[in-house]
């Protein structure tokens, strides 16, 4: 789940319409400085469905030991961290969860989903929040992770379902890069973050030269982005989120009830140039 605090409550989203909004990022992707993904279909399907896995979790919400409603909010923008509040075994669950569902399906997908899944739990943990005896259970989820990757790749070769070049280690790099930049827009917008930022990864741009692509915030999730890389000036994403009333909860039980009582709403994202 995701959280946008209110003056009366939240806003809850949920993993996996944060993953749609990202989807909805890379597929305006590309313009006069910024190439399109290739192969797009499998590149865009990675995208959209990157935290799937999330969706059985996401139906019973839980609470923090502060009674909030246990969720990515704007605080963890830029960290990987708190893993002291969740059960790691279930969260390592979740995101094998998250890769097998689409392996069979489309194992290029798959292979980026894994390749952010190992990002975010090695280069972009904090590791001191893990409790030392889940650690082992950490590092055997990462090598696994590598392990998929380089089966899921030489699946492919074999069949020949993509193109050589596209299985390459810098082709693969690159949509995972750009993944990782579209799931780091959709949480900037899903929490409403306030600050000026950089989305994750340097980006190539049509005459060679890597550029930092910065986020301006100005108004209610609404981004300025410098370079831009979108198809169009001006883009509005729909968002579906439910509205919570209070700020904290005294059992987990009951945010569920209400959670589930609320009625889905459309919220708006714009990104601009």
């Amino acid at each position: 789940m995701l959280r946008l605090q209110t003056n009366d409550g939240w806003w809850l989203i949920t993993h996996p319409e944060h993953a749609r909004l990202a989807g909805e990022f890379a597929s305006h992707w590309g313009n006069d400085l910024f190439a399109s993904p290739e192969p797009r279909g499998h590149v865009l399907r990675g995208v959209y469905a990157h935290d799937n896995g999330w969706a059985a979790r996401d139906a019973h919400p839980l609470i923090t030991s502060q009674g909030k409603p246990s969720a990515f909010s704007t605080e963890l923008v830029g960290k990987y961290s708190a893993f002291e509040e969740i059960d790691l075994q279930a969260y390592l669950a979740v995101r094998r969860e998250a890769v097998q569902l689409i392996a069979q399906e489309d194992p290029y997908a798959a292979i980026l989903i894994s390749m952010h899944t190992h990002n975010l739990l090695s280069a972009r943990a904090d590791r001191s929040t893990i409790r030392p005896e889940d650690l082992l259970w950490l590092d055997a989820f990462l090598v696994e992770q590598k392990t998929l990757q380089r089966a899921l790749r030489d699946r492919l070769l074999a069949d020949k379902q993509v193109a050589v070049e596209h299985l390459l280690p810098d082709a693969l790099h690159k949509h995972f890069q750009l993944l990782q930049a579209c799931d780091n827009l959709s949480l900037l917008s899903c929490t409403n973050f306030r600050g000026p930022t950089t989305l994750l990864h340097p980006f190539q741009i049509t005459d060679g030269a890597l550029t930092e692509i910065t986020v301006q915030p100005f108004g209610e999730r609404s981004f300025r982005l410098t370079p831009y890389p979108f198809d169009e000036p001006r883009l509005t994403f729909p968002l579906s989120a439910r509205h919570i009333p209070g700020h904290t909860f005294t059992t987990s039980d009951e945010l569920e009830h209400l959670f589930h009582a609320a009625p889905v709403e459309t919220i708006e994202v714009t990104i601009t140039a």
